[in-house]
């Protein structure tokens, strides 16, 4: 594999993942959050930006790490946690690419739809509004909730935690992580299935009385499909995934 600067890469990812278009609306500062290198010839990818993650990556010798969860949201102060892990970073050479709604959303390699992907249903629309642009993916499909049980199990080689309030699923609504503000939104659209990470207690009574299924597939597993995804649209340097999962 060939190195390549650290400019060409985040102007691809910067391009690709449309992240200007996210200003304004997401608290993550998507792109890249730390520059610490000029060349790169290795780029490590995990889901949450933390120490247990940066330590692996530089074991891993990587120069760029891109994650999921950045470490700069809303207003940042260079203060307790978030001084050791910039000075962990600048100390270590390694740079530091974020892309949070951006990737959730993604048609090709985010982590909604490619969820749906794992189960072999077609993108047909968008919902999940968060301040004005959609997050989620949903598509018809014709599966008990156990079969999709099953295949999402295996899939994302996850636990799962399922409301079942009807047994077939004819529409499937994906929004990975902290979805469950969807949930209302859902029933509009007749989806019979949403699929989301976070358990939130909020959600019960709602899917119960609109009838809408909800599979909980973790906060840490449903993020990491889109990452490995974006993996292989870099094919021109060397990459890692680095699996650090919560159990969340």
């Amino acid at each position: 594999m060939d190195k390549m600067m650290l400019k060409e890469i985040v102007s691809f990812l910067d391009d690709y993942l449309k992240i200007s278009e996210w200003e304004g609306i997401d608290s993550s500062k998507n792109g890249l959050q730390v520059e610490c290198c000029e060349e790169v010839n290795k780029v490590a990818f995990s889901v949450d930006a933390c120490m247990d993650v940066f330590k692996k990556a530089v074991e891993a010798k990587a120069d760029l790490l891109v994650t999921h969860h950045g470490i700069i949201w809303g207003e940042f102060t260079v203060t307790g946690i978030y001084a050791k892990r910039l000075k962990f970073l600048f100390e270590n050479n390694l740079s530091l690419y974020s892309a949070h709604l951006p990737l959730d959303a993604h048609l090709e390699v985010g982590n909604n739809v490619q969820i749906l992907k794992k189960l072999d249903i077609e993108v047909e629309g968008s919902f999940a509004f968060y301040r004005g642009k959609a997050i989620g993916y949903y598509g018809s499909c014709e599966y008990t909730i156990e079969e999709i049980t099953e295949k999402l199990k295996k899939e994302l080689e996850t636990e799962l935690r399922i409301l079942k309030f009807g047994d077939r699923v004819t529409k499937v609504g994906v929004v990975s992580g902290r979805g469950g503000f969807s949930i209302y939104e859902a029933g509009n659209l007749g989806i019979d299935l949403l699929i989301t990470g976070e358990m939130e207690h909020s959600i019960y009574h709602v899917a119960k009385e609109l009838g809408i299924n909800v599979i909980f597939a973790g906060h840490y597993a449903t993020e990491t499909v889109g990452l490995k995804a974006l993996m292989e649209k870099m094919s021109d340097v060397e990459t890692v995934f680095i699996e650090c999962p919560t159990n969340l």
